[in-house]
Protein backbone atom coordinates (compact mmCIF):
# COMPACT_ATOMS: atom_id res chain seq x y z
CA UNK A 1 0.00 0.00 0.00
CA UNK A 2 2.12 2.50 0.95
CA UNK A 3 4.75 1.10 -2.04
CA UNK A 4 3.62 3.88 -4.24
CA UNK A 5 5.10 6.61 -2.14
CA UNK A 6 8.08 5.45 -1.58
CA UNK A 7 9.48 7.72 -4.11
CA UNK A 8 8.73 11.33 -4.44
CA UNK A 9 7.57 11.10 -7.99
CA UNK A 10 8.61 14.90 -9.05
CA UNK A 11 12.26 14.72 -7.96
CA UNK A 12 13.92 12.86 -10.34
CA UNK A 13 16.91 15.29 -11.43
CA UNK A 14 20.64 15.21 -12.78
CA UNK A 15 23.52 16.44 -10.88
CA UNK A 16 27.11 17.55 -11.43
CA UNK A 17 30.42 18.13 -9.66
CA UNK A 18 32.66 20.33 -10.74
CA UNK A 19 30.62 21.65 -14.07
CA UNK A 20 30.28 18.04 -15.07
CA UNK A 21 27.12 16.25 -15.34
CA UNK A 22 27.90 12.59 -12.85
CA UNK A 23 24.70 11.09 -12.50
CA UNK A 24 21.08 11.55 -11.35
CA UNK A 25 19.20 11.38 -7.64
CA UNK A 26 15.59 11.05 -6.77
CA UNK A 27 13.86 11.88 -3.31
CA UNK A 28 12.79 8.79 -1.61
CA UNK A 29 10.86 7.97 1.88
CA UNK A 30 11.58 5.20 4.38
CA UNK A 31 8.96 2.39 4.23
CA UNK A 32 8.64 1.56 7.91
CA UNK A 33 6.38 3.67 9.77
CA UNK A 34 8.75 3.76 13.04
CA UNK A 35 11.44 4.86 10.78
CA UNK A 36 15.12 2.96 10.87
CA UNK A 37 19.03 3.43 11.85
CA UNK A 38 20.96 4.03 9.12
CA UNK A 39 22.81 1.06 9.44
CA UNK A 40 20.11 -0.99 8.75
CA UNK A 41 19.81 0.49 5.32
CA UNK A 42 20.96 -2.18 2.64
CA UNK A 43 20.69 -0.14 -0.61
CA UNK A 44 17.66 -0.50 -3.70
CA UNK A 45 17.20 -2.79 -6.57
CA UNK A 46 16.58 -0.41 -9.31
CA UNK A 47 16.00 -0.53 -12.83
CA UNK A 48 15.92 2.59 -14.89
CA UNK A 49 14.74 2.63 -18.06
CA UNK A 50 15.33 -1.34 -18.68
CA UNK A 51 18.90 -1.06 -17.39
CA UNK A 52 20.04 -2.58 -13.79
CA UNK A 53 21.64 0.11 -11.33
CA UNK A 54 24.01 -2.30 -9.11
CA UNK A 55 24.49 -1.10 -5.93
CA UNK A 56 28.25 0.41 -6.12
CA UNK A 57 26.76 2.65 -8.29
CA UNK A 58 24.03 4.09 -5.92
CA UNK A 59 24.65 6.72 -3.04
CA UNK A 60 22.81 7.97 -0.15
CA UNK A 61 22.23 11.20 1.73
CA UNK A 62 19.79 11.51 4.62
CA UNK A 63 19.70 13.74 8.00
CA UNK A 64 21.77 16.63 5.47
CA UNK A 65 24.71 14.55 4.92
CA UNK A 66 26.66 14.37 1.89
CA UNK A 67 25.70 11.37 -0.20
CA UNK A 68 27.76 7.99 0.97
CA UNK A 69 27.82 4.50 -0.57
CA UNK A 70 25.54 1.53 1.27
CA UNK A 71 29.10 -0.07 2.67
CA UNK A 72 29.87 3.38 4.57
CA UNK A 73 26.52 3.73 6.02
CA UNK A 74 26.28 0.33 7.46
CA UNK A 75 28.40 1.83 10.20
CA UNK A 76 26.19 4.31 11.07
CA UNK A 77 24.01 2.49 13.86
CA UNK A 78 23.68 5.85 15.74
CA UNK A 79 21.80 7.73 12.75
CA UNK A 80 18.20 7.46 12.40
CA UNK A 81 16.48 8.18 8.97
CA UNK A 82 12.89 9.13 10.63
CA UNK A 83 9.74 7.67 8.52
CA UNK A 84 8.86 11.65 7.56
CA UNK A 85 12.27 12.42 6.07
CA UNK A 86 13.08 12.39 2.74
CA UNK A 87 16.15 10.94 1.76
CA UNK A 88 17.59 11.67 -2.01
CA UNK A 89 18.88 8.17 -3.84
CA UNK A 90 22.33 9.72 -6.00
CA UNK A 91 23.54 7.17 -8.89
CA UNK A 92 26.55 7.48 -10.80
CA UNK A 93 25.77 7.26 -14.58
CA UNK A 94 28.15 9.95 -16.44
CA UNK A 95 26.15 12.27 -18.21
CA UNK A 96 23.34 11.62 -16.50
CA UNK A 97 19.81 10.77 -17.91
CA UNK A 98 18.02 12.38 -21.38
CA UNK A 99 14.87 14.81 -20.90
CA UNK A 100 12.00 13.70 -20.98
CA UNK A 101 10.04 10.48 -19.19
CA UNK A 102 11.88 7.65 -17.58
CA UNK A 103 10.39 4.69 -16.23
CA UNK A 104 12.11 3.25 -12.75
CA UNK A 105 11.52 0.01 -11.32
CA UNK A 106 12.37 0.34 -7.54
CA UNK A 107 12.61 -1.91 -4.62
CA UNK A 108 14.07 -1.17 -0.88
CA UNK A 109 15.92 -3.28 1.08
CA UNK A 110 15.95 -2.31 4.63
CA UNK A 111 17.20 -5.17 7.32
CA UNK A 112 14.21 -5.75 9.83
CA UNK A 113 14.91 -3.90 13.24
CA UNK A 114 12.97 -6.24 15.52
CA UNK A 115 16.43 -7.68 17.58
CA UNK A 116 18.47 -10.75 17.28
CA UNK A 117 17.48 -14.00 15.05
CA UNK A 118 19.76 -16.97 13.89
CA UNK A 119 21.23 -15.87 10.46
CA UNK A 120 21.78 -12.10 11.20
CA UNK A 121 25.51 -12.50 11.73
CA UNK A 122 25.81 -13.69 8.21
CA UNK A 123 23.70 -10.69 7.40
CA UNK A 124 25.81 -8.01 8.44
CA UNK A 125 28.95 -9.38 7.21
CA UNK A 126 27.84 -10.24 4.16
CA UNK A 127 24.62 -8.30 2.89
CA UNK A 128 22.53 -10.07 0.13
CA UNK A 129 22.16 -7.67 -2.92
CA UNK A 130 18.96 -6.45 -3.05
CA UNK A 131 16.72 -7.79 -5.83
CA UNK A 132 13.72 -8.54 -7.28
CA UNK A 133 13.28 -12.27 -5.72
CA UNK A 134 15.06 -10.92 -2.08
CA UNK A 135 11.80 -11.91 0.36
CA UNK A 136 13.53 -12.96 3.64
CA UNK A 137 11.80 -11.69 6.60
CA UNK A 138 15.16 -10.24 7.67
CA UNK A 139 15.95 -8.37 5.06
CA UNK A 140 12.81 -6.82 3.70
CA UNK A 141 11.28 -4.79 6.26
CA UNK A 142 7.79 -3.50 5.10
CA UNK A 143 8.91 -3.26 1.20
CA UNK A 144 8.13 -6.90 -0.41
CA UNK A 145 7.00 -6.63 -4.05
CA UNK A 146 9.37 -4.20 -6.87
CA UNK A 147 7.46 -0.78 -7.87
CA UNK A 148 7.77 0.61 -11.51
CA UNK A 149 7.33 4.58 -11.54
CA UNK A 150 6.81 6.59 -14.15
CA UNK A 151 9.18 9.66 -13.73
CA UNK A 152 9.85 12.50 -15.36
CA UNK A 153 13.48 14.45 -15.66
CA UNK A 154 12.74 17.79 -13.89
CA UNK A 155 14.98 20.21 -15.50
CA UNK A 156 18.11 19.73 -18.29
CA UNK A 157 19.99 21.71 -15.92
CA UNK A 158 22.04 19.52 -13.44
CA UNK A 159 22.07 20.24 -9.69
CA UNK A 160 25.50 20.74 -8.28
CA UNK A 161 26.76 18.78 -6.06
CA UNK A 162 29.77 18.72 -3.21
CA UNK A 163 31.42 15.95 -2.63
Amino acid sequence: MFDRYLVRTDSLENVSFAGKTVGYRFAVHNSNYRGVFVSLHNGYFLVMDGELVPRDQQAFAVNGRTPRGFDEIRNAGYEHWDFADEAWVYVDRPGGLAEGAHTMVFKQSVFAAYGYFPGCGEYITDPPQPGPETRHFLIMDKTYNPVTYDLVLRDSTPKEMAR
